[in-house]
């Protein structure tokens, strides 16, 4: 046993407490000044080193004389010869002894560490160990599971650490780890609408240099790749190659964006990744709910699913409109089945509700009563933002087709039809009690799809390329049949919202968008009465005035806080945020405002930049050009400060 070692500290001390006091002395003959200077300093370190050293020898001589207590000579000639390296801690983490399996397996050298404080081996305190048993440690290439023993006998504590050489197995587990199975699905987004239109030549170019950009990819890793359909491809990959890939931020969708059709249209991917954790079926199904989550989102981009849910990358690029309608064509069908065999169907949109919320829930909803079900709406028309449409409903005398949640929720049946239109998140439903409580939903949405999606729908018609909830409903009801006829209110409903989301048919309109609205025209909507419940009061106006005045650029986003509380803020942040949008070289727009104790953002943007993986990353979601977010127990300062720090990343990301 080494214990000897910690004398070499008294004789230490010591020898510098005498040098110091010769020292001293010589300086009586060279300065007497100098020395009645030094003299008195010198006699008090020599004095307090004194004491220290005293203290010192005590409590190490009350230390051993514990371990010598509670060990017999037997126990301690164990100790010494087990067989695992042994390290006995004082009270603060200093080691005071350790065997000699201690210092060949773990010091692996002649250097004595007796006094060192543990920390300054392992990393980590005698707490963390005493509360994480079997914690895992690294010291000079070799790892060991750590134990930890606290021993209270005599007043004095002391700790015992084991350490247990799991080298080999540790290597083993990251290699492991690093050659572990990924399953990746790679998909052409819209094939049919993009390649698929191109003559034969150009098709052929076209898939070449898809398949050459794919092949140079998964060339990078020791990886392979499986062509499963024309557009459709599986990769094989090891997780350390995807952590280079995750690394690059999937830059392969960057050099895939780079190939365009003859008509200038940009060719991109959908990728959805699983690691294998059980069975390969299962990692391939994880990734086909990857892809799908990143379809959902309006493709181009990467989805990793993970164990805390999905990660995504790229996501920058507007969603292609798809031409064909057989899914509309289904789904109606579909939805006609279920409509028919309901007792009665409620409509539900979002919280707050809009014109395009409540605007597709009027559609929807007397499309139903063609089918002579008893139809009600969901709405809290205390708090929406919709109150010119819930008027007009009044106006005509259908002011019974609203209900408030908690009415209509004790009307429920086993065979009651819920429809939620304009959101597909259980948290931003009107009433999530009535959600918990139907056990047949449909879900019709255009919002990029979100992590925390309704699952258990019968029919999830989901189309992010949509300009909005009206028009996929608008497109529903022409295939519901020759009894489903809508009158002038619907139409003008369902107007409203279309020319809500699209910004009077500038933002993220499609062929099939004005399809819809010639549609509503042609069965009687009315322009003008249309644009009458977009008209906002003075009051609203000027406030709308000031928030606007109040914005500053930033990198070509025009950013305002809203500094007072109004009872239609709901309705002047969005609108300002449009109206910013006006400004020259913005490109984007936000406005923030406080609410019941939690900081709103509206979002809006031209395109150029996605709004919607802004808000993502500050909780929020919407759209590539619309979106919006919540933070609570938050102030205006730190928030904008935290969105002018994600404008830097998205914009370093896109290079934009």
């Amino acid at each position: 046993m080494k214990r000897k070692r910690f004398w070499l500290i008294r004789s230490t001390n010591i020898m510098l407490m005498v040098m110091s006091v010769v020292l001293v002395s010589v300086t009586y003959f060279v300065s007497k000044i100098l020395f009645f200077i030094a003299a008195p300093i010198v006699l008090v370190l020599v004095c307090l080193s004194g004491y220290r050293l005293y203290k010192i020898q005590s409590d190490l001589h009350e230390m051993i004389a514990s371990m010598g207590r509670s060990m017999t000579d037997s126990h301690e000639a164990s100790f010494i010869t087990f067989p695992m390296p042994s390290v006995i801690l004082s009270e603060v983490g200093e080691i005071v002894w350790y065997n000699d399996m201690f210092k060949e397996v773990v010091l692996k050298s002649k250097k004595d560490i007796f006094g060192y404080n543990i920390e300054s081996i392992i990393s980590k305190d005698i707490k963390t160990l005493l509360a994480n048993q079997g914690s895992v440690i690294s010291y000079e290439d070799s790892s060991f599971e750590v134990f930890c023993i606290e021993n209270k006998k005599h007043s004095n504590i002391v700790y015992v650490m084991y350490l247990v050489d799991i080298t080999e197995l540790y290597d083993i587990k990251v290699e492991y780890i690093k050659t572990k199975p990924v399953v990746m699905l790679l998909l052409i987004d819209n094939y049919d609408e993009s390649i698929g239109n191109e003559n034969e030549g150009n098709k052929a170019r076209l898939i070449s240099e898809v398949q050459r950009v794919i092949q140079t990819f998964v060339d990078k890793t020791n990886g392979f790749i499986k062509k499963t359909e024309h557009d459709r491809y599986l990769v094989m990959i090891e997780n350390q190659s995807l952590e280079s890939i995750i690394a690059g931020r999937f830059d392969i969708l960057d050099k895939t964006r780079e190939i365009t059709t003859e008509g200038r249209v940009p060719v991109t991917l959908s990728i959805g990744v699983a690691s294998v954790e059980t069975t390969l079926a299962k990692a391939e199904q994880d990734a086909r709910q990857a892809l799908d989550m990143a379809l959902g989102r309006g493709g181009d981009q990467a989805a990793v699913k993970a164990d805390g849910g999905y990660e995504f990358f790229g996501g920058f690029s507007k969603g292609v409109e798809k031409r064909t309608k057989v899914k509309t064509r289904i789904v109606a069908s579909a939805m006609v089945e279920l409509i028919k065999s309901a007792d009665s169907v409620l409509v539900m949109g979002h919280k707050f509700a809009d014109l395009d919320s409540l605007g597709s829930a009027i559609g929807i909803a007397k499309a139903c009563e063609c089918f002579g079900k008893q139809v009600n709406i969901v709405l809290d028309t205390r708090r929406n933002l919709a109150g010119c449409l819930v008027k007009r409903l009044v106006e005509n005398n259908q002011q019974n087709l609203i209900c408030l949640p908690e009415i209509v929720i004790d009307k429920i049946t086993d065979k009651t039809l819920l429809i939620i239109v304009d959101t597909h998140t259980e948290a931003l439903i009107e009433s999530p009690q009535i959600y918990n409580k139907c056990k047949q939903v449909i879900v019709i949405d255009h919002h990029r799809k979100m992590v925390n999606h309704i699952e258990d729908a019968v029919i999830f018609y989901h189309e992010p390329y949509a300009s909005s909830a009206s028009e996929m409903v608008t497109e529903l009801v022409q295939y519901f049949g020759d009894n489903c006829k809508l009158t002038k209110l619907e139409a003008e409903a369902l107007l409203s919202g279309i020319m809500l989301d699209t910004r009077n048919f500038v933002i993220k309109t499609g062929v099939r968008t004005f399809e819809a609205a010639a549609y509503l025209r042609r069965i009687g909507a009315d322009t003008i009465e249309v644009r009458k419940l977009f008209a906002s009061t003075m009051d609203s106006y000027q406030r709308k005035t000031r928030v606007v005045s109040s914005a500053e650029i930033y990198k070509e986003c025009a950013i305002a806080s809203c500094d007072f509380t109004s009872d239609d803020l709901r309705i002047v942040a969005p609108q300002s945020a449009d109206e910013l949008l006006n400004i020259s070289g913005v490109k984007a727009s936000f406005v923030l405002y406080e609410e019941n104790d939690i900081i709103n953002i509206s979002a809006r943007s031209m395109g150029a930049l996605n709004v919607q993986i802004i808000m993502e990353k500050m909780g929020g979601g919407g759209h590539h050009t619309m979106a919006a977010a919540q933070i609570p127990n938050a102030t205006l300062d730190k928030v904008r400060q935290s969105l002018l720090e994600i404008i830097d990343l998205q914009i370093e990301l896109t290079g934009k």
